[in-house]
């Protein structure tokens, strides 16, 4: 299990440094400058010259890499050039809104994914299951901006039930926290949630197909409960897949829904950023999401690992 550990660290490094330098290299070659977006267009060249030398522009980009990723490293991200804070305190205001938002998202995709997953692949070919394909169908072709569109208008203006956008902060309380955050949840889960339960379904038919399944049946187990008993923990391992890939696209990926209901996570402030040419933001924000989605493969290969020991003997 260590040398199964170490190789996962090991690669996990080596992703952060490949991916340092991608997104060094993108920002690098987007045209723009900053100095002269901050300035406007009738700035004179000696104060964009001024600008430039103050925010490190003017650095050759092997130096201008290196003091950013040290920094990073040391847990300077920088300052906004137009924010003028620390990048690090923008980030970590932003995704106390993104993190639970995206946390909510994927426990309601669990919550609504495993009952259906299960039933289909229960009642195969029946008229259960082809009711909850049908359905997970239309909710991986449904827009999700659509979806939270119509949320709104249901649940916010029509019956009042949710607010239909800002973010109180949490400071009012983890209740309206959360209620502020339940349509953006909901918006988001309904595609993963379809996602989900359709790899749940063919993960637990294939394994259903199995020899020790027919063995389970043969002693009196009833399909329902050799999917629950043994079926189950075999097929997690694509279904953990899943999961690890939706918990990053989620936050990550939720900046049409931020912007939907006006809500100030991660995905907006990149948009802002990029649309601003706040260049340091988008580095190190991007940088982060990496970052977040490398150690989530990483935490979902342990899972493997516990899963199935078998995993761990082959390296």
């Amino acid at each position: 299990m260590i040398r199964y550990l170490l190789r996962r660290l090991l690669s996990l490094g080596l992703s952060l440094v490949v991916a340092s330098l991608v997104i060094f290299a993108v920002i690098e070659i987007v045209p723009g400058d900053p100095a002269s977006y901050m300035l406007g267009l009738n700035a004179s060249e000696d104060t964009v010259a001024a600008l430039r030398d103050r925010l490190g522009l003017n650095a050759a980009p092997p130096v201008r890499y290196w003091t950013w990723i040290t920094g990073m490293i040391q847990g300077d991200f920088g300052q906004s050039y137009t924010y003028k804070v620390p990048v690090s305190q923008l980030v970590a205001e932003r995704l106390a809104v993104s993190a639970p938002l995206a946390a909510f998202a994927l426990a309601l995709a669990v919550v609504i994914a495993f009952p259906a997953g299960l039933v289909a692949a229960a009642r195969r070919g029946q008229v259960t299951d082809a009711a909850v394909m049908g359905a997970t169908q239309v909710g991986i072709a449904l827009p999700n901006f659509w979806f939270a569109m119509l949320l709104v208008l249901a649940f916010a203006l029509h019956w009042r039930l949710f607010p239909a956008g800002g973010f109180p902060g949490w400071e009012g309380g983890v209740g309206q926290g959360l209620r502020a955050l339940t349509l953006p949840a909901f918006a988001l889960a309904l595609p993963q949630a379809a996602i989900l339960a359709r790899v749940l379904r063919s993960a637990l038919i294939e394994t259903l197909g199995q020899d020790y399944i027919r063995t389970a049946r043969a002693k009196g187990l009833t399909r329902g409960q050799a999917i629950l008993r043994h079926a189950l923990r075999n097929a997690m391992i694509p279904v953990l897949t899943i999961l690890g890939m939706q918990f990053s696209f989620l936050l990550a990926g939720a900046i049409i829904i931020e912007n939907v209901f006006y809500l100030p996570g991660l995905g907006r402030l990149i948009f802002q950023a990029i649309t601003q040419r706040d260049l340091i933001v988008v580095e190190s924000v991007v940088m982060i999401l990496v970052f977040a989605v490398i150690l989530v493969t990483f935490l979902v290969d342990l899972a493997y690992a516990a899963i199935d020991p078998r995993l761990r003997k082959r390296v």
